[in-house]
């Protein structure tokens, strides 16, 4: 028979492994303090894309129907092409709700008849979405350095 104690530990346990296994999936949380300066918020942004960029495709998300292993919390994404790399990169309020509504960026991979083996999601959580402006700036600074295929607007340095 377990004790209390023992119990107490493996629910402990279970609940960090549920965490672990919620971003494990090619989803790695940002957990850092708010940037403070541009020099920050540049160090910053080059961290998220080192990880959606260079993150084993292996690792990454598999396109299917069912996205309920994708965190429901914000974050930077990108979808990947096996060969061809970055297609299209965006922000979202919530990672699951952004693929389960559809994406724009698994049609034009359909038309231009990419396998749907060869195309994956990455992503990265982004702890404080209640910092829009904060968001934006991340994503334009990796959109200019990175300028995917299927982004229509890179927005330019201000």
């Amino acid at each position: 028979m377990l004790s209390e104690t023992m119990v107490s530990a493996i629910a402990k346990s279970w609940e960090l492994l549920q965490n672990l296994w919620e971003h494990s999936i090619c989803a790695n949380s940002f957990d850092v303090s708010m940037p403070k300066n541009n020099s920050e918020v540049q160090n910053q942004a080059r961290r998220i894309l080192d990880t959606i960029a260079f993150t084993p495709f292996e690792q990454c998300q598999l396109l299917n129907r069912d996205f309920s292993h994708i965190p429901a919390r914000p974050g930077i994404y990108a979808i990947r092409h096996k060969s061809d790399g970055l297609l299209y990169i965006g922000k979202t309020k919530s990672l699951r709700g952004r693929f389960n509504g559809g994406h724009k960026a698994f049609l034009w991979a359909w038309l231009d008849k990419y396998s749907d083996e060869d195309v994956r999601i990455a992503m990265e959580t982004i702890p404080y979405w209640q910092n829009p402006a904060l968001l934006l700036e991340l994503e334009a600074i990796i959109l200019r350095a990175t300028e995917p295929p299927y982004n229509v607007q890179i927005p330019t340095q201000q």
